[in-house]
């Protein structure tokens, strides 16, 4: 009765969602597949700032096989990298049941695909799970470890596993010759913008040893989180994307950024008048890894973030917003 109320809400067999746009394969500009595919969702699905549970539904094999087929029908022989996100784990046998794994594995290597990039916790990833996938093509593990600082991760964004968790499973990838994407939150909740902006950057140099690539992550204002209640409540601002270049500058790439939702109430922003032209300079620098194009961004707001962060600091001690 449930999954039938479900399924008059949500075709199961049709993913989230899929677009087509460029990325990285070994420094070269490459065209890319992305994939969300609709599974039950994040066995965890604790964490402070994420709103993806709300996306789950009780997707069977099948009905994951078919989001597969239905979203290479955006496909095109030109397209070399194929990333597949499940709002959760990848990995994880209760959220992409066996048969629906090695299938799609399967079909990604008939179809001569160079990289595929898929999102996992760390304990899922383990010798049998790296080698099933690495024997089939090339993989680039992505684990959401958003910090270094194992007090932050647990306390502010409770992802439920330690640094030393993060490094272990880098160091299982890594030994079948795997490829490891950390992903870096840039302002967790209870931070202030001084002290969310100099985590990130502390956080992207103790992960550059154990990670292929850097992915900073702009926090946004998800729906039915604790962010959601805290930003209702004048409590949490989206961090600045004046924060979110220093911290690209800071660090050494390959350094990537997608600042999701820029401009907007719930997504990182500035002022208003500059955020689509630091957005798109974001977006160009992820591909070029040239942060030269960031010297020339300026605008009257820049000294009202400089401000801020004086007075968080050294007025309070805790964020304003």
């Amino acid at each position: 009765m449930a999954r039938a109320r479900v399924e008059r809400e949500l075709d199961l067999r049709k993913p989230v969602t899929v677009w087509r746009s460029q990325d990285l394969e070994d420094g070269r500009t490459a065209e890319a597949l992305t994939m969300i595919l609709r599974t039950v969702g994040c066995r965890w699905n604790r964490c402070t700032m994420c709103g993806y549970a709300g996306e789950g539904a009780p997707a069977s094999a099948a009905d994951l096989i078919a989001q597969f087929e239905c979203a290479l029908e955006r496909s095109s022989p030109e397209v070399s990298v194929v990333k597949i996100y499940t709002s959760g784990s990848f990995l994880d046998p209760d959220e992409m049941p066996v048969e629906a794994r090695d299938e799609i594995l399967k079909r990604l290597e008939a179809l001569g695909i160079k990289k595929l990039v898929i999102e996992t916790r760390p304990e899922y990833v383990t010798a049998q799970t790296v080698e099933i996938c690495q024997s089939r093509l090339p993989t680039e593990f992505a684990i959401g470890l958003e910090t270094a600082n194992d007090l932050i991760r647990e306390n502010a964004i409770r992802k439920g596993f330690s640094f030393q968790d993060f490094t272990t499973a880098s160091e299982t990838v890594h030994r079948q010759g795997g490829r490891v994407k950390a992903y870096l939150l840039l302002k967790p909740p209870l931070l202030s913008e001084g002290q969310a902006m100099r985590d990130a950057i502390a956080s992207a140099r103790a992960a550059r040893s154990h990670a292929d690539i850097l992915s900073l992550n702009l926090c946004n204002v998800q729906r039915n989180t604790l962010v959601e209640r805290m930003w209702e409540r004048g409590e949490f601002r989206p961090p600045w994307l004046w924060s979110a270049l220093e911290v690209l500058k800071s660090v050494p790439g390959p350094f990537v950024c997608d600042p999701v939702g820029a401009g907007t109430r719930r997504g990182p922003h500035n002022c208003g008048e500059c955020d689509e032209s630091i957005a798109a300079a974001i977006r160009t620098h992820a591909l070029s890894q040239d942060v030269a194009p960031f010297q020339s961004l300026d605008c009257q707001c820049k000294s009202t973030w400089i401000d801020l962060m004086k007075v968080e600091e050294e007025s309070f001690g805790t964020p304003l917003f």
